[in-house]
């Protein structure tokens, strides 16, 4: 919006000049959404106390677990509006890069939300059915699936992905790209999904992976360094970067409340929409197989959840203590701020190995 509105205005007054640059717009993007995600956490605590939307535990999980019975619940409303009122204050609107991210954003929170609200409001204990979840993924999938096959965002957009650590390698799948995505973008919001069970957990690592999805948004979007480093040029992908930063300052501001012991709780409606954001923006910059190293962390939790429920109904024993993952540690005895702190250390490994990939090709 104030891309529209004060850049045109350049052409009189140069200091306007300063919101032709992508870095410019990206900084004050992750600090409007820093400073409106700590003005609106304490005001939305407030409310879900008062309509007494709290968190239910569940009796299976770590016996510890339960003295968070209670807490307020559907702060991801908090992450959703950090995320996307800043994007639209700073971003360029008719960059098509821009209004996918968005929709997918506000689709994957709405699906959420409706799951956190029949929890939480109408307390059905299992929310949304599991299919009916699925069932709104897979048709976000199949969506944008289709408009970037027939409508790409930039005119080399296609249906082609590279190859980490191989230069001027790629993978086509044709007419399979769309199932593609689909699997993708179910796949990483169920990720961070299942990743988001303890304080801090989900949404530190979502800041971690955001940072690197920053510095490749802007290489990617620029013909000089995506030229230098040998990766795919995608005009207009530059503008990812801004999202990115809302997700950093988001994020960040998030935290502020959700680390340890957590003052409110993401629930579905912040956990959806930060997993189908993730996974879109590795589509969008080509970097799909990539998501695989900087989400390492979310594809460790979604792995040991398959691994467990897939050796149980064969053997009929646990390869974990629990799952996901972070549960398993748990109960090993690590206290439960200790697991998210090397949980955030991991994936720090994972962003800095997914920078490198940059130049080890």
């Amino acid at each position: 919006m104030l891309y529209h509105l004060l850049f045109p205005l350049s052409e009189k007054i140069s200091f306007f000049n300063l919101f032709k640059y992508i870095t410019f717009r990206a900084a004050y993007a992750t600090v409007t959404a820093l400073l409106l995600s700590l003005i609106l956490g304490p005001y939305f605590i407030r409310l879900f106390k008062k309509k007494q939307i709290k968190e239910k535990i569940r009796a299976d999980g770590p016996a510890s677990h339960l003295a968070k019975e209670g807490t307020p619940t559907m702060g991801g409303l908090i992450v959703l509006f950090s995320v996307v009122l800043p994007t639209v204050l700073w971003a360029d609107l008719a960059n098509r890069y821009i209004q996918l991210i968005l929709l997918t954003t506000i689709w994957m929170g709405m699906i959420g939300f409706m799951d956190d609200y029949l929890k939480a409001i109408k307390h059905q204990p299992k929310g949304l059915i599991g299919r009916k979840k699925l069932v709104g993924q897979i048709s976000l999938g199949l969506l944008l699936g289709v408009l970037l096959y027939f409508f790409p965002p930039s005119r080399n957009f296609d249906t082609a992905t590279e190859i980490p650590f191989l230069k001027n390698y790629f993978l086509d799948f044709g007419i399979l790209y769309i199932p593609f995505i689909m699997v993708i973008l179910t796949g990483s919001s169920n990720a961070v999904n299942l990743t988001d069970g303890l304080d801090g957990l989900a949404i530190g690592l979502t800041a971690l992976c955001a940072v690197a999805f920053a510095g490749l948004a802007y290489v990617t979007g620029r013909t000089d360094f995506s030229s230098y480093l040998g990766i795919t040029y995608l005009e207009g992908s530059g503008e990812l970067t801004i999202y990115c930063g809302t997700l950093i300052g988001a994020a960040l501001g998030f935290l502020w409340f959700n680390s340890y012991p957590a003052e409110v709780f993401m629930g579905d409606t912040g956990a959806l929409a930060l997993g189908g954001s993730l996974g879109l923006l590795a589509i969008l910059l080509k970097k799909e197989l990539l998501l695989v190293i900087v989400g390492g962390v979310f594809v460790a939790e979604a792995l040991s959840v398959i691994l467990q429920v897939g050796y149980f109904k064969w053997k009929g024993k646990r390869i974990f203590k629990m799952a996901p993952l972070h549960h398993h540690f748990e109960l090993s005895g690590w206290k439960e701020p200790k697991v998210v702190v090397r949980f955030w250390i991991a994936g720090a490994i994972f962003v800095l190995l997914t920078l490198s990939t940059l130049k080890i090709r």
